[in-house]
């Protein structure tokens, strides 16, 4: 296997905010953080933990700041989906269907904060329990045109290289 990435924290500070951000007063559980792991040698996938518990009704919605940044090496994507297990039983889907983490995300205004936002499309409640696997990152290579002539500087998170090809195109 060739080794291409790396997990690291965002600082306690990007953490914090986004954390208020996201749930207001409840408790930062900065403590709680853990960086995403496979569970055995064969797995492909990266497993996300929750920071803290959450419940979802049917059609329920929540934004997870996970305390987490991918530094990637360039001609890799990290691609993040629900873990299979909740995707199958709820449902679960990620509102972008598929999170998308190029490799520049990791230099962006935010650290890189890797977002996940999630929406329970079944007709059961769910809850995942604080530590536990909510979502999985693969690591993919990916190519580019012969013609491609990309020479943007990403200074934001979701849609900010949307808002560059506009303003330089």
């Amino acid at each position: 296997m060739e080794r291409i990435a790396r997990f690291e924290f965002v600082s306690a500070g990007r953490f914090e905010a986004d954390w208020r951000e996201a749930f207001g007063d409840a408790a930062c559980p900065r403590d709680a953080l853990r960086l995403p792991k496979r569970a055995t040698a064969g797995s492909a996938g990266y497993d996300f933990f929750a920071p803290a518990g959450f419940a979802l009704d049917p059609g329920g919605t929540v934004k997870i700041p996970t305390g987490v940044r991918a530094v990637i090496r360039p001609g890799w994507v990290l691609m993040l989906f629900p873990r299979s297990g909740l995707g199958f039983r709820y449902r679960l889907q990620l509102n972008n269907t598929v999170g998308v983490i190029d490799a520049d995300y990791a230099g962006a205004d935010n650290e890189g904060h890797i977002f996940v936002k999630l929406t329970n499309a079944g007709d059961r409640s769910l809850a995942v329990k604080a530590g536990e696997a909510f979502a999985q990152g693969v690591f993919l290579p990916f190519g580019i045109t012969e013609d491609d002539e990309a020479g943007g500087r990403r200074s934001g998170g979701f849609g900010s290289t949307d808002t560059m090809a506009h303003t330089e195109g």
